[in-house]
């Protein structure tokens, strides 16, 4: 029978000397001491080594590694692993429910190292790609051992997308028994409700030689609505009448309004409003107006109907076998199941209608209130239409849901290799529908109505051409909130329904050994072939939809696919071993990718380690790394939002601007170079005791991306300031402002980035159990986007905008019968943004302080088979800064509270 194999990665050195301790970022193996060593070796144990191919104990693997641990998985009671990693302060939340909530990735959840944006991180499960790796709710957590992150460049070993590092999923393959949990949280403001219960069972079969594990789980998070209910969730930026634009409280539109601002025809503002019953009276206005806004009063703005935090429901299922064919080959196999669900309101559509003189709906008390205020023609009527079907505004459903399965063989060829065989299969079907739009031309039909014989009639039908009449056509009442009646709905309103499917097949061997020797030791090679198939398939597109009739969200039929091979070696040649005083080795890798799109390219590293006196490691690499466009990137369907733009070219802010977005299958392969420099120090004289600091630099060329439309904008104006259309991508009205704005992915200009990782820890025995004290921290010098410096801009409108300091740190006890986890999470400050007002001047209140949140968790244990647990996320109730939207650098949801059982039999 084969020895029990255990399954670590370069980052756990310490882990093994202190005994399971907590994640010891930066750290690789070699620290241990050498009676570790033996009995490792003594076991027959294999090493997976996440950031290289080389698999050998004590390896010392030149890119640093960080290993997040069952206590960092624990801290905070996070709903997802990518809520646990954005705790982390190499990670930035991008894409999260709190972050995606007015937009159809509503509820995904990606790692994004560096703030690069989440394609340039690399997620793998066990050492191999999965198409689950596009939302991280697809991964049972009670299944999760720890998680491996790579933090530096490391596509030579692990391919396309490893710009910014790797995220590599480790799961307890060797559990047994039985886990229960249950849990539920709330936050104080009572919403925000979260309910979830997840199982798993482990066993041996064939007298030791299977191993089997099922897991799985289910939530349910109700979501955050009405951001009244938030502090400085209603803010906005107002420019005043001098030009000058500030940050304030409660910033509402002029020209929209949920029962109709009355505008002159070139959209002036006219600060009248229609009542529900279809009277005039004035618009309440703020303490200041210009403009298109004013501060206050009784206007609305597209974010009041946003969601703080979007509603989902999860469902995960997960399965492997292992059986060891013989004492040198192991079967292994997967299967997986995850759907997510979602059904809630995005937010209003706000149309400017053209309403005549004779409209069927202007009563004579209201023409006579139009014409005392000089409104004697047609005019404009800018709605907040938020009377609009069951939920009253725009309305997203989706359903996503990914299978998979995956098949592979591990094994070992004498006593010098080994090899590694895999195949995976996954197909994510995404179901999706926005209901309660406008179609346009109906919708401006039955807008247009006159009386016939005391009867409202749509114009269409009332003229004397017959040729362009509608019989299906109703009026429509835009006159006031809620007077559309139920069947103008039914004529004028639909729904865009998409799905489609992607599927990925991946396919790898490897195979990794030492051949021979130097005077320093055992050289050790790893070399292999990959093989990847990605397909875009549309399954159904509405007819609406086809014809282009919706005013909001037009899907269209979507289809592609793309293959690659590739080629890899890697090589670790020691070059000097002198015992207790140094210990010098070499590490290249290279390999070649050949895609169907693009062609071939070479990705490669250099780079070396020098472990001095055992107590220091000093690391060093530089890597040549590539990115691939991305099955969406290159094939993806428009896509729509509706957005509150700064026009430069106008020099004044507008409202409802509507943004496409979409695929570009012109895109070609991004290329990076990244230089790692650093070491960790733990020395004998202080056990248990780690530090380590990594400085990096990462250049990105050709890069593949989408920028927010703002600055979209102003890179427009920045490269042609005569040309208001900017080539094409901006449609205008006949009054000059923005009727839309086309923002496509494309490759632009370069990306870099340079930092420092910085981690100390410490743990020791205290009382009955162990007390480990943990800080991680990123400070980031610089962070440059096609020559803007967005570093330290922590609005949250700038792509990529990112505090120039985070840090994150921890003190947690634990013995037999309870815990404590306390956290400090620090997030820099910085400025808003780099906008420019109309008087060329940067907001005036431009500065953002940081914040500081405290969590703090206890666990109550009853003979290490029953937990309960109680966690206080942002425990103080620390305030969000001004924003208008929900800001992916700060904590938008306040204190919540959680609390559950879990069971081990």
């Amino acid at each position: 029978m084969t020895a029990k194999r255990t399954f670590w990665s370069a980052g756990t050195a310490l882990a093994v000397v202190l005994g399971s301790t907590p994640a010891l970022a930066q750290t690789a193996p070699g620290a241990r001491d050498v009676a570790a060593d033996r009995t490792a070796s003594d076991s027959n144990q294999d090493v997976v080594v996440t950031g290289s191919r080389i698999q050998r104990l004590g390896f010392d693997a030149p890119t640093p590694t960080t290993v997040i641990s069952e206590t960092e998985l624990r801290i905070g009671n996070r709903p997802s692993i990518a809520g646990v990693l954005n705790d982390m302060p190499q990670f930035r939340a991008t894409l999260t429910p709190a972050t995606t909530t007015g937009n159809t990735t509503s509820g995904t959840s990606t790692a994004d190292l560096r703030g690069l944006g989440a394609l340039r991180t690399l997620t793998l499960l066990d050492g191999h790609r999965f198409n689950g790796s596009a939302d991280l709710n697809t991964v049972p957590q009670s299944l999760i051992k720890r998680v491996d992150v790579v933090t530096g460049g490391a596509s030579a070993a692990w391919g396309s997308g490893a710009v910014a590092g790797v995220v590599n999923i480790i799961l307890d393959d060797e559990m047994k028994g039985i886990r229960l949990g249950a849990q539920t949280g709330i936050s104080t403001r009572g919403d925000g409700e979260r309910y979830s219960f997840d199982g798993a069972w482990g066993t041996d079969f064939a007298g030791g030689r299977g191993h089997f594990m099922i897991g799985g789980d289910y939530t349910d998070d109700k979501g955050i609505f009405g951001r009244k209910s938030r502090p400085n969730l209603e803010a906005g930026v107002f420019q005043r009448a001098d030009g000058q634009l500030i940050r304030a409280q409660d910033v509402n539109y002029t020209i929209l309004n949920r029962g109709g601002s009355i505008l002159s025809l070139t959209g002036a503002p006219r600060n009248l409003v229609f009542n529900p019953d279809g009277t005039v009276g004035p618009l309440p206005l703020g303490s200041q107006t210009a403009g298109q806004f004013t501060v206050g009063g009784n206007g609305q703005n597209i974010y009041d109907y946003v969601a703080v935090s979007s509603p989902y429901k999860r469902t995960n299922v997960f399965a492997r076998a292992t059986y060891d064919l013989t004492d040198s080959l192991k079967l292994w196999a997967n299967g997986s199941f995850n759907r997510m669900t979602g059904d809630y309101g995005f937010f209003p559509e706000t149309p400017l209608a053209v309403i005549m003189p004779d409209n069927a709906f202007l009563t004579p008390t209201a023409r006579a209130q139009l014409a005392a205020n000089g409104v004697t023609g047609p005019f404009l009527l800018g709605r907040v239409l938020d009377d609009v079907g069951p939920k009253k505004i725009l309305n997203f459903k989706y359903s996503r849901r990914n299978l998979e399965g995956a098949i592979g063989l591990k094994g070992k060829i004498g006593d010098h290799w080994g090899y590694d065989v895999y195949y995976d299969h996954g197909e994510s079907r995404i179901d999706q529908s926005l209901y309660n739009q406008r179609i346009t031309s109906r919708f401006n039909n039955g807008v247009d109505s006159v009386l016939v014989n005391g009867k409202a009639v749509c114009r269409i039908n009332a003229d004397a051409n017959p040729a362009n009449d509608d019989p299906a056509c109703v009026p429509i009442n835009l006159l006031g909130n809620g007077n559309i009646s139920p069947q103008a709905l039914a004529y004028a309103f639909g729904g865009n329904h998409f799905i489609y499917t992607n599927k990925l097949d991946a396919a790898g061997a490897s195979v990794h050994g030492q051949p021979f020797s130097t005077p320093a030791g055992p050289v050790d090679i790893a070399f292999g072939t990959d093989w990847r198939w990605e397909k875009m398939i549309t399954n159904f597109v509405d007819p609406l939809s086809q014809a282009n009739a919706f005013a909001t969200l037009n899907s269209s039929a979507t289809n592609g696919a793309f293959s690659v091979k590739e080629a890899f070696g890697e090589v670790n040649v020691p070059v000097i071993n002198v015992p207790d005083t140094i210990k010098l080795e070499v590490n290249g890798a290279a390999r070649y990718s050949d895609y169907s799109t693009s062609g071939g390219i070479w990705t490669w590293k250099t780079g070396g380690t020098a472990r001095i006196a055992s107590d220091l490691l000093l690391r060093a690499v530089y890597s040549r790394d590539i990115r691939s466009p991305s099955i969406t990137e290159y094939f993806l369907s428009r896509a729509t939002n509706i957005g509150n733009l700064q026009d430069p070219y106008q020099g004044a802010p507008q409202a409802n601007v509507v943004i496409y977005s979409g695929g570009n299958p012109k895109l070609t392969p991004e290329t990076s170079h990244t230089l790692t420099l650093g070491g960790s120090y733990s020395p004998r004289f202080f056990k248990g005791f780690s530090v380590s600091l990594d400085y990096y630099s990462i250049d990105i060329r050709n890069v593949i991306t989408t920028v927010t439309a703002q600055d979209a904008l102003t890179q427009c104006y920045n490269a042609s300031p005569n040309d208001p259309t900017c080539g094409g991508i901006i449609t205008r009205n006949p009054n000059g402002t923005i009727g839309s704005m086309l923002v496509l992915y494309r490759n632009l200009a370069a990306y870099k980035t340079r930092g420092l990782d910085i981690e100390a820890s410490y743990r020791r025995p205290l009382g009955d159990g162990t007390v480990t004290m943990r800080a991680v921290a990123n400070h980031i010098f610089d962070l440059n986007i096609n020559g803007t410096d967005v570093a330290g801009i922590v609005g949250g409108d700038t792509a990529f905008s990112t505090p120039k300091w985070r840090l994150t740190g921890s003190v947690t006890y634990a013995d037999d019968n309870f815990g404590v986890d306390l956290r400090a999470r620090y997030v820099g400050g910085g400025i808003y943004s780099t906008v420019k007002g109309g008087n060329g001047q940067y907001i005036l209140n431009n500065d953002v302080s940081s914040r500081t949140y405290v969590d703090l968790g206890l666990q109550f244990k009853v003979q290490q088979q029953f937990t309960w647990f109680v966690n206080i996320n942002n425990m103080f109730d620390v305030d969000p800064p001004l924003t208008p939207y929900n800001n992916p650098n700060y904590d938008v949801i306040g204190r919540y509270f959680s609390t559950g059982v879990k069971l081990k039999f």
